[in-house]
């Protein structure tokens, strides 16, 4: 025998458990998800610029017009947020992360894992730079077939539309084998710290005749196996300047002087987000003071918590009265 009416209309929740409070429907539909009383608020969506979203095509396009290319560092969901607000053209989550965000000594240390979670991070954020995927030592060098592996993996689970990794003639068939199967790769000539310990320290390279030779000729043999662009480290000025016009792809500089095609730092460092005495290199230029201004905002915060001139009341929520009271009252019985 089929149930009654009454009796499915009592089995089911009452429509007021479905109504949603006044305060809640008197916001816009957005700021009602938004809404949360949790001290773990996300950062916000990601960035609100309106320009177009940057490919492979864009970067030729300004490489033709002779238009600088700007390129700068991220290693979680914030600094690629500000990077993508900012209107860099390319994001790298580079492997500087190890040191600058993970507090190792120096790159070698990253695993390929650690640079998977980052590369999510701020692929989540950067919604319209193109997003490249530092490639770490140990990922890439043992064979092409290895590398594509690698470089899979970073498309994949890293989200990134590239990749990069370190070296020149050598690893030419590398960058072969990954370009062929359709991932764009970034190169890297000149110093390439990963081999920081192979070229005695983090030196100079392309300051002889003989030098600047092997530079070119690394750029002219991984733009033959299909890289994009390269990154130019360490070279000097005027030798960087004469490959940039030998070349028919674009050179990113650091530490290389303004003839290259565009520059790339890392935010960390030109955003000056370290302690007084770190030393920085010659190329960096620290455009801001993000270590003083958080000291500051943290002293203030604790001196005001010490005072409890925080929270004040308007960083507290509201109780009614009626409520308060009787809640007092029950209090004061229960010490009775």
């Amino acid at each position: 025998m089929s149930r009654s009416i009454s009796s499915l209309m009592g089995s089911l929740p009452r429509v007021s458990q479905f109504i949603r409070p006044a305060s809640f429907t008197a916001r816009p539909i957005v700021s009602q998800w938004q809404c949360r009383n949790s001290s773990h608020s996300p950062m916000g969506s990601a960035s609100l610029n309106t320009r177009k979203k940057i490919t492979l095509g864009s970067i030729r396009t300004l490489y033709k017009r002779g238009e600088p290319i700007t390129m700068l560092t991220a290693h979680d969901f914030p600094s690629g947020h500000v990077a993508d607000a900012a209107g860099m053209e390319i994001v790298l989550v580079g492997d500087s992360l190890a040191m600058v965000a993970m507090g190792m000594e120096n790159t070698n240390e990253v695993l390929m894992e650690e640079m998977l979670l980052h590369c999510r991070s701020v692929a989540r954020a950067a919604k319209t730079a193109l997003i490249i995927g530092d490639m770490p030592m140990g990922s890439y060098e043992i064979s092409p077939e290895q590398a594509l592996e690698s470089a899979i993996r970073f498309t994949k689970e890293g989200r990134v539309h590239g990749i990069k990794l370190e070296g020149g003639a050598e690893m030419a068939p590398t960058i072969k084998k990954i370009t062929t199967a359709g991932i764009p790769v970034l190169g890297h000539i000149g110093l390439t710290p990963q081999r920081q310990n192979a070229l005695g320290g983090f030196r100079v390279q392309g300051k002889t005749c003989a030098g600047a030779m092997r530079v070119l000729e690394d750029a002219l043999a991984i733009q033959e196996a299909g890289c994009f662009a390269t990154v130019v480290e360490a070279v000097p000025a005027e030798v960087a300047a004469l490959i940039t016009k030998r070349l028919s792809i674009p050179t990113i500089g650091i530490g290389a002087g303004n003839g290259c095609s565009g520059q790339v730092l890392v935010q960390v460092d030109m955003t000056g987000n370290f302690p007084p005495g770190r030393f920085l290199p010659k190329f960096v230029k620290k455009y801001g003071d993000v270590w003083g201004e958080s000291l500051k905002a943290i002293h203030a915060y604790r001196d005001e918590t010490k005072s409890r001139a925080y929270p004040a009341s308007e960083h507290t929520y509201p109780i009614p009265q009626a409520e308060l009271v009787e809640f007092e009252r029950i209090l004061n019985a229960k010490d009775v």
